[in-house]
């Protein structure tokens, strides 16, 4: 009798990666070698049906197969949404590809440096930002190539957008068979996070070794995850970068079905159609355009089964390991300010709490004025959101939590540093991607980027983010406030301004 080929230990033949087939399913694919030959990369790998014609607001179908071998060497679609134009510092490698982008988007990208369906190693999935209504897996900044070198399995996907994947309607909610509708961007990125348990281990990954990672609206989505009966044995740890919806009445928070509902019932009747069927017989240019403004995750009782601070009330969150934090100019506001005008914008939002915020963020001058209004506006907004994260999985839950700050104010062009450690800054950073940025760097920006991938692939990897060599961070608890910040010189140490992010948590609260 002749020997049998080995059995790893998900029930599968050990078999060697090999770049131009790779059952998975639906079919076999083929990648291409990146720019380092180790590393085997997988673009445009479909996990779900093409959410068009009926399938429009609808939950993602399962995919159909194929025969022979798909070729996977470009980017799938990015999803529908207006045409990438670079804004303020945010230049084209933070931006998706001109094109494609459409529809039928739901597509998904390896990158992995293993050679055998045996190497068993941490996956991450990352999930992009782009307030819900932007975005791609194949931002250039999102490349995993870096990562797999490390030794992640690296994963990158798309999710339906704007009106298509956050659309509610009483029609919508009747047909969905949950008495739900709206969530449609959420289930897509469930439903790669099943094509991941189902099929990593085909790239050398460990399904249950999964980490998911989201930037800003992704942030929001790995906050949503934690909090959904749906997405639960999915994943095993998260990383949330400047974005979550913990803190009810701070920016980022979900909406409930029936406001949802209302929205949608005004956008069909701004459309002129009296059917669900009719507004889906619309073409996706004049859908797109119905729709303004971010998209909002809703507690639409199947998907979010209540809003996440009552989830993390009832003790059901997600209970593991956490990483979060938040960026130095993550600003929402950030408008010139004078002293006179700043106070009266404390006394408009805070009321009689006004001069005890003063107290927290005071200013003597015009420029100390925008300065500490803008401080403000990003403490109150994403601080608040992934500070209280932190402390509540600290004080609830078994698992650590990390808190971090990114300060350093990433080089520009002309030396001016006006935007700083600006929003999705860190991103590039944490994956080891700054080539890709067009910047006058520094050597000690590429040792800052060495440091954080660090970071997140132990992170990954263990639950931990310390390792040999790195400075010790400390997990977070409450009343310590220890954070990682990360600077041209990075070390461990108290929180800033964690005293007044806890008297605005207090105040939230009440």
């Amino acid at each position: 009798m002749g020997c049998c080929m080995p059995v790893n230990t998900y029930g599968r033949k050990v078999e060697k990666i090999a770049l131009n087939s790779v059952k998975i399913t639906g079919g076999k694919i083929s990648g291409k070698a990146g720019s380092d030959a180790k590393v085997l990369v997988f673009k445009g790998i479909p996990f779900a049906a093409p959410p068009i014609g009926e399938f429009r607001w609808k939950a993602p179908q399962p995919v159909a197969s194929w025969k022979g071998t798909k070729k996977c060497d470009t980017f799938g679609p990015s999803a529908w949404q207006n045409p990438p134009v670079p804004f303020l510092v945010y230049t084209k490698e933070f931006l998706i590809p001109a094109e494609p982008f459409g529809e039928d988007c739901l597509y998904l990208n390896v990158w992995t440096t293993a050679t055998s369906t045996s190497d068993h190693r941490p996956v991450i999935v990352f999930i992009h930002g782009g307030a819900f209504m932007s975005g791609s897996g194949s931002v250039p900044i999102y490349n995993g190539e870096s990562m797999a070198k490390k030794g992640i399995v690296f994963v990158t996907i798309n999710y339906r957008v704007g009106i298509f994947g956050f659309f509610a309607h009483p029609e919508l909610t009747k047909e969905s068979g949950h008495q739900a509708s709206g969530n449609y961007g959420i289930l897509d990125q469930i439903a790669a996070l099943k094509w991941v348990k189902q099929n990593i281990t085909a790239f050398g990954g460990n399904p249950d070794n999964v980490t998911i990672a989201g930037q800003s609206a992704g942030s929001m989505s790995v906050n949503a995850l934690a909090a959904s009966r749906l997405a639960k044995g999915f994943f095993h740890r998260m990383i949330a970068e400047s974005g979550a919806s913990v803190v009810k009445g701070a920016f980022g928070g979900t909406e409930s079905l029936a406001t949802a509902e209302a929205k949608g019932v005004e956008i069909a009747r701004t459309a002129g159609v009296s059917s669900i069927a009719d507004l889906r017989n619309k073409p996706a240019a004049v859908i797109g355009k119905l729709l303004k403004g971010m998209g909002a995750v809703i507690v639409d009782g199947y998907v979010l089964q209540a809003t996440i601070p009552e989830v993390f009330a009832k003790g059901e969150l997600a209970d593991v390991p956490l990483l979060t934090g938040w960026n130095g100019d993550d600003a929402l506001f950030n408008a010139p300010a004078t002293v006179a005008s700043y106070r009266e914008y404390l006394k408009n939002l805070f009321g009689s709490d006004a001069e005890n915020i003063f107290k927290f963020y005071p200013a003597s001058n015009d420029e100390e004025a925008t300065l500490a209004q803008k401080q403000l506006s990003r403490d109150s907004g994403f601080g608040i959101q992934n500070y209280a994260w932190a402390r509540m999985q600290a004080e609830k839950g078994k698992s650590k939590a990390f808190l971090y700050f990114f300060e350093r104010k990433v080089p520009e062009t002309g030396g001016t540093n006006q935007y700083g450690a600006f929003h999705t800054a860190e991103v590039p950073y944490a994956y080891d991607n700054l080539r890709f940025l067009n910047r006058p760097l520094e050597p000690a920006d590429h040792e800052l980027a060495k440091l954080i991938s660090s970071y997140w692939v132990n992170f990954a990897s263990t639950g931990d983010p310390n390792g040999a060599g790195l400075p010790i961070w400390p997990s977070f608890r409450p009343g310590g406030g220890e954070t990682m910040r990360f600077n041209t010189v990075s070390s461990a140490g108290k929180q800033p301004n964690s005293e007044a992010l806890e008297f605005l948590l207090q105040r939230m609260k009440k």
